[in-house]
């Protein structure tokens, strides 16, 4: 069993990638095996809605000038997937929301087979607001592509500014962990081969 996650921010560090690191510590200590893919200042293009993945249906994009083919694999052959963004202008940054397009659409042009019941979490970090619309436009990306969407005791984002502030949000901390718990057993549930007698909580 595996989670990819993509980091969205192209701040390497910075409090998007350190919120995906305690979800995914979370999962290794399930036993949950884990990729952390830096997505934000990656080559990545926007989808030129063409339609030859629904001619082709080979799991891939037609597109052959970016890295999204390898990115689309990746969630493929994932159980579960994490989608990090900062909150521009609130909404996903530019390389989420080419991620989110071309694996939709790929998705959906070889019915559904490439997403369905794998289970996907939102992590979000923002400055101050308009976090709640990046945790929606990720969450309604799983939504449509049927996948599995675990909870947590809040909803998945830290308040953070500068590089290392997530440190100092205790509760965004806990929200965190409790999905990186959450998710490990909802994975470990819904996977080929998983235990599905462990409760989420």
């Amino acid at each position: 069993m595996k989670v990819v996650a993509f980091n969205g921010s192209p701040r390497r560090e910075g409090n998007t990638a350190q919120s995906i690191r305690i979800v995914l510590s979370e999962l290794e200590q399930k036993g949950i095996a884990t990729e952390f893919v830096q997505l934000g200042g990656m080559k990545v293009f926007g989808c030129l809605a063409c339609g030859k993945c629904f001619e082709r249906k080979d799991s891939r994009c037609a597109r052959k000038d970016d890295d999204m083919n390898s990115l689309i694999a990746k969630m493929q052959e994932a159980d579960g997937i994490i989608i990090g963004s900062p909150t521009y202008f609130s909404n996903v940054s530019t390389e989420v929301k080419a991620l989110i397009d071309r694996s939709g659409y790929v998705n959906k042009a070889n019915g559904g087979q490439l997403l369905r019941g794998k289970s996907g979490a939102a992590v979000v970090s923002a400055r101050r607001a308009g976090s709640t619309f990046v945790y929606s436009a990720i969450n309604f990306f799983f939504g449509i592509a049927e996948m599995n969407i675990p909870g947590s005791s809040y909803w998945n984002m830290t308040l953070s500014q500068h590089p290392g502030d997530v440190e100092h949000d205790a509760e965004g901390i806990r929200t965190f962990e409790t999905l990186g718990r959450n998710m490990a057993a909802l994975v470990k549930q819904t996977s080929p081969g998983g235990d599905r007698t462990e409760i989420i909580g």
